[in-house]
């Protein structure tokens, strides 16, 4: 068992963290469980701290293929690993099958945001949807105090409420993908593990014995377990892929390609073409069918135009300008720049220096400026972006 002296266990099971009444015994809990060491270890965490425990995992999609492959999320192994750990550690489990939700809110939108020569990332319209939309209303239904997941991500009480803040592993923070999260969710969801090193989660895990402590991370998308995307988007929408030219900036006509679904901004490899410098893709055309290539400095953008903003600070308003700290992609650091409607009304971000390979279709996430930059003010997707070099076609 744990040693509850532990000071990382005690940064897990902190008040402050858990905002909880102080009653473990009467108080549920609703743990969302993956399979996973992360969500295995937060459930073992709230059931050994007294707390009535209830987990719940999801069957999201038609997991047969995935089985097989390690690392992969959501996996059928993964809902035996889940269900085997809640029965070691003796609190009831349950398994959900939401797979209709998540094909007409994640996977769907998935098919057509690729078909629109957008880039999507079904993670955030799950959490947005499925995970902390319908799961989270089944915990209350079940007469859950919160619900209580596995990511790397920290919820502060501030001022005004509960904050979102980045977690304190920069390598496994799990913001970008939360951006989503509405106030009112906040409120009902907890997040023990944001202020932990994945290393000390790992090393609690062994002490408790869980056979999820080495396994490995989800890399993949869950229902794309082979890591091709366009093989998803053609069983999803058969033969709505359509051939066309790859053209250059100056409209020439470079090579034909069999779909936009095979391409994203910033690829080079896979082009087909030959020429004497590096191309990349820098445009993706769904009204024509083409793929517009360029040089490397083509990927380039200074300003963003962004649609449906989820704003967990007040919103911006017209006329004022908000500097924040902008990540464009989960893997970039944040960069400065600056929110404000342009006279159209639209909501963009002017960022300080060039960012590089920013695809419509991803998400744009705000973080405070000056002393609050672990802070999530909001996010917003991007629909269109404005190119340092001019794209004419």
């Amino acid at each position: 068992m744990f040693d509850l002296t532990d000071p990382v266990l005690r940064r897990a099971l902190d008040p402050a963290v858990l905002d909880l009444p102080n009653d473990p015994a009467k108080t549920r809990v609703v743990v969302a469980m993956s399979g996973g060491v992360d969500s295995t270890l937060t459930a073992a965490l709230l059931k050994t701290a007294g707390y009535d425990v209830v987990g719940i995992t999801l069957q999201l999609y038609d997991h047969g293929m995935a089985i097989a492959k390690k690392g992969a999320c959501c996996a059928g192994q993964d809902i035996a690993d889940a269900r085997r750990a809640a029965e070691q550690m003796d609190f009831p489990h349950y398994v959900l099958d939401y797979e209709n939700r998540f094909s007409d809110a994640v996977m769907e939108d998935f098919a057509d945001t690729y078909l629109a020569g957008q880039t999507p990332i079904p993670c955030i319209r799950c959490n947005q949807s499925v995970k902390f939309k319908d799961l989270l209303a089944t915990a209350k239904h079940l007469g859950a105090a919160c619900m209580v997941t596995g990511h790397y991500i920290q919820r502060v009480q501030g001022p005004e409420g509960p904050e979102l803040h980045s977690a304190i592993d920069a390598t496994k923070d799990q913001s970008y993908f939360l951006f989503a999260t509405t106030q009112e969710q906040l409120e009902f969801l907890r997040f023990p593990l944001g202020g932990l090193q994945k290393s000390e989660v790992r090393m609690l895990a062994a002490q408790m014995g869980l056979a999820a402590a080495d396994k490995p991370d989800s890399q993949d998308i869950c229902f794309v377990p082979t890591g091709k995307y366009a093989d998803v988007v053609e069983r999803i929408r058969p033969g709505a892929a359509k051939p066309g030219n790859i053209i250059d900036m100056n409209g020439t006509v470079m090579g034909q390609h069999k779909g936009l679904i095979h391409y994203t901004i910033g690829q080079r490899r896979g082009l087909g073409i030959a020429t004497g410098a590096p191309l990349y893709v820098v445009k993706l055309n769904p009204l024509t069918h083409e793929v517009i290539v360029g040089p490397r400095e083509a990927l380039l953008t200074r300003r963003i135009l962004l649609d449906s903003p989820n704003w967990l600070c007040a919103p911006i308003q017209l006329g004022a300008k908000l500097p924040v700290q902008v990540k464009v992609r989960s893997t970039r650091p944040p960069v400065p720049g600056v929110l404000q409607l342009d006279e159209r009304g639209r909501l963009v971000v002017d960022l300080d220096v060039n960012e590089e390979g920013v695809a419509p279709g991803q998400a744009c996430v705000f973080y405070g400026s000056s002393d609050q930059t672990s802070r999530v003010l909001g996010g917003a997707w991007i629909s269109r972006t404005v190119p340092a070099l001019p794209i004419s076609t």
